[in-house]
């Protein structure tokens, strides 16, 4: 079931209302069974998968929590890992590395017949692969009891708002949620409806519009050289951060309106001022999640200064694999470790330069040149993330820098430029809130004006939304395939 759909729009009031009107011992299961059906709705078979990994993770909590033996408690950990980790391989990456076998041995004229395996990969498998593995992590670590409430555990593994997208949240920060008895309290659900709507701007309004003119250049980059390509780079840009903060706010908000508190995901990471930062504002679920589950257990920045470079490149190129079995992927995720190390190695030669610039003297200047280059290397790797293939990549990349002849912009089949105005005006809006966030919280600043102040950007921004959105082109969220 998609957030940007009709069902969704029948579904979600009628879980809302059933909630506060039941008692609060029976919330769970009506919550787990509304999980269910919601990842049912794709394809009800794999939702085995999901209690698989719900029924081991919860066996392997309880059996931890039964010895103070390390090694036991490791046993445990490892039958978690092996299974979750095992079910992730079989079905995102095995295809691509016996392929890349395939090809290997072909290279040397080995016979290699391996057959692929003909399976459609479950939607949100590395979320929620993620967010139980963290459960079983932490209770190893005695950082948390384990959950006897096995109903409550598969809540936590299952809860439709962020189940196949996240944000990939912690057991020690949801579940307690679940024990809590819940009111129902009329600012908290408008605060929780009104950032459902700017997630649903941001999707359908933004990102499936752009969507259309990203995809048919990437899609033939070939014949769309200069120009086009640039501009659908750009796009892309904003495509995938609206079309994914925008997944975030809707499951942020739905869960608020329920009285749940989901971390935030995204806090305005293109206005960051290196890469550094920005991966504290991009994904911040997985991009923490990574640093307590890999990086510090690596090492972290612990050991020798060569071993803390080579922890944090594994650590981005394992991140790029998390996002898709595809070399782009690695390539994009390789990108970021490399900007990141570099941008360590030339800290000390970039502060000289800035101060015999004189740009220290002048902070604004500074902030704005900082933030335009980080966007642009973000920008440059998105082509690698964007790309079908890296070789469709190096064409686009040559692409970039061919002509810029500006009559093929409105040659894209189904993006008119009425439908270019429209982006580049949605695009604006976004910048314009997303500044204006930097000095203010948006709902209670809103909450403070007068009524018919309020009311007006609220049905103002729910007519841009029925009547500009693409709801003839409508998209999966990108991070479904993820």
């Amino acid at each position: 079931m998609l957030f940007n759909s009709f069902q969704f729009l029948i579904f979600f009031p009628i879980v809302v209302i059933i909630y506060f009107a039941i008692p609060h011992k029976f919330r769970w299961i009506l919550l787990l069974a509304a999980s269910y059906y919601f990842y049912m709705c794709w394809k009800a078979e794999y939702l085995l998968l999901i209690i698989i990994s719900t029924m081991i993770d919860y066996y392997a909590g309880l059996k931890m929590s039964k010895t103070a033996d390390k090694e036991k408690r490791r046993i445990y950990l490892i039958l978690s890992l092996v299974v979750n980790l095992g079910l992730l391989f079989s079905f995102k990456y095995f295809n691509f590395v016996n392929e890349s076998l395939r090809q290997a041995f072909q290279h040397f004229n080995i016979l290699y017949n391996v057959p692929s395996l003909k399976v459609l990969l479950p939607v949100g498998i590395s979320f929620y692969t993620f967010q139980t593995l963290s459960y079983t992590i932490d209770v190893y670590r005695g950082e948390r009891e384990p959950e006897r409430h096995l109903g409550i555990f598969a809540l936590y593994v299952a809860f439709f708002p962020q189940l196949v997208a996240g944000p990939i949240e912690r057991s020690t920060r949801l579940l307690p949620q679940f024990f809590e008895k819940m009111e129902f309290d009329y600012q908290r659900v408008k605060d929780g409806l009104l950032l459902m709507a700017w997630g649903f701007f941001k999707k359908v309004v933004i990102a499936d519009w752009l969507a259309i003119f990203v995809n048919q250049v990437y899609n033939n980059p070939e014949f769309y050289p200069g120009l086009p390509s640039i501009v659908a780079t750009y796009f892309f840009a904003f495509q995938i951060y609206c079309d994914f903060s925008g997944y975030s706010d809707i499951a942020i908000g739905a869960a608020q309106v329920m009285g749940y508190r989901l971390m935030l995901n995204f806090r305005r990471p293109y206005f960051s001022k290196s890469i550094g930062e920005f991966w504290k504002r991009w994904h911040i679920s997985l991009s923490s999640w990574f640093r307590d589950y890999l990086y510090i257990p690596l090492g972290g920045n612990r050991v020798k200064r060569a071993r803390v470079y080579l922890n944090i490149f594994v650590v981005f190129l394992i991140s790029g694999f998390w996002h898709g079995a595809n070399w782009t992927f690695i390539i994009w995720g390789g990108l970021h470790g490399a900007y990141l190390l570099i941008s360590r190695w030339t800290a000390r030669w970039r502060d000289k330069l800035h101060h015999i610039l004189g740009l220290v003297k002048t902070p604004n200047i500074h902030r704005f040149i900082k933030i335009v280059i980080t966007f642009h290397l973000v920008l440059f790797s998105w082509v690698f993330f964007r790309a079908n293939k890296v070789s469709d990549a190096f064409v686009i990349i040559r692409n970039l820098f061919s002509s810029f002849d500006v009559s093929p912009l409105f040659s894209v089949s189904g993006f008119t430029r009425q439908h270019f105005a429209l982006s580049i005006m949605s695009i604006i809006i976004l910048i314009a809130v997303e500044l204006f966030q930097r000095g203010h919280n948006i709902r209670q600043w809103l909450s403070a004006r007068p009524i018919i102040v309020r009311w007006i950007i609220y049905y103002g921004l729910i007519m841009f939304i029925l009547l500009l959105g693409a709801y003839d082109n409508a998209n999966e969220f990108i991070y479904f395939q993820f």
